[in-house]
């Protein structure tokens, strides 16, 4: 196997560092999705996404002298939730950076974990800017949503809860944003033999661009799925899934549509338009395999989003 900045050992010692502390999320079958098809429930983790393991994997490399500044993040929202809640269990300051736009649930619920929230930017292409310019201001030490190495690691213990519960794993398809989760899993499972798929959405392409560039490609991504809305993807998520060999495919606006819809009326689980990327792929028939397992991240969905969606056909 190639080098690459996170490896197999990084993710066991991730899942050492924040065991008991996060949801060990179930693995089932979906025989309506199709034969040798098994969905990761990861929505019912902690916040409500993978986020606060790779959260808690960097917190706790923290100095005292770190601590003590208190944090910052940007995020669209399950990043945010997830450092709020993080610094909460931590007993940390955490200022979180959204934008206008960005959703008033996610905004309330990370409020809810006792962050304050920055809105001053007015996209996600601005709030990496605005996050800049807080740093230099407050001096708080910065909790990267996806481009960190012991983030990147906490997000692959997802891929190793997926290679316990199902041995026979051939393929692992991941909804994608920013390529923290998607790099971590294929940190963990592709040394293992599994092929890791990334899911993009047709508006929010940032990983597949980057792929093409051999670096991060800024673009102001649109799509329902506001938790893949990622402006680039990170170096290092570049890095670790071209020398992984990680695949790209991409799902339209309806396909996300009509993904959520299957996971709320055929599997039951409630999943924002992000964590429907993955079942939407296998849906299209854009992602093949003899056993597949899609990874469902996040939960976190406005009632009219939702709503909206759900009524649609």
């Amino acid at each position: 196997m190639p080098d690459v900045p996170v490896t197999p050992e990084d993710v066991r010692r991730a899942a050492e560092a924040i065991k008991r502390r996060v949801h060990r999320t179930p693995t089932f079958r979906s025989s309506s999705l199709g034969e040798g098809r098994w969905l990761k429930a990861e929505l019912f983790q902690r916040t409500g996404s993978f986020k606060p393991r790779g959260v808690l994997n960097k917190l706790g490399s923290l100095a005292s002298e770190e601590r003590a500044r208190g944090v910052i993040g940007v995020s669209a929202g399950n990043h945010a939730q997830a450092l709020a809640w993080g610094a909460r269990e931590e007993g940390l300051d955490a200022l979180v950076v959204m934008w206008e736009g960005a959703s008033s649930a996610k905004r309330d619920a990370a409020l809810g974990y006792g962050a304050t929230v920055d809105l001053e930017a007015s996209g996600p292409v601005d709030a990496f800017d605005r996050l800049e310019e807080l740093q230099r201001e407050t001096g708080r030490v910065y909790v990267p949503p996806f481009d960190d190495p012991l983030v990147i690691a906490g997000q692959g213990t997802v891929g190793l809860e997926i290679l316990a519960d199902v041995p026979r794993v051939d393929t692992v398809v991941v909804g994608t944003g920013g390529g923290g989760l998607v790099s971590g899993i294929a940190a963990a499972c592709v040394p293992a033999g599994v092929r890791v798929v990334a899911v993009e959405p047709e508006g929010a392409n940032a990983l597949q661009l980057g792929l093409a560039a051999g670096e991060p490609v800024h673009m102001t991504p649109e799509t329902v799925a506001d938790g893949l809305a990622a402006p680039f993807a990170g170096r290092l998520a570049i890095e670790i899934c071209s020398a992984l060999g990680v695949d790209v495919v991409i799902v339209s606006e309806d396909e996300i549509a009509e993904g959520m819809r299957f996971l709320y009326e055929r599997a039951k689980l409630a999943a924002e338009p992000a964590g429907a990327a993955a079942a939407a792929a296998i849906l299209a028939g854009k992602v093949t395999g003899e056993c597949l397992v899609a990874v469902v991240s996040g939960g976190n969905v406005s009632a009219e989003i939702a709503s909206a969606i759900l009524a649609r056909r």
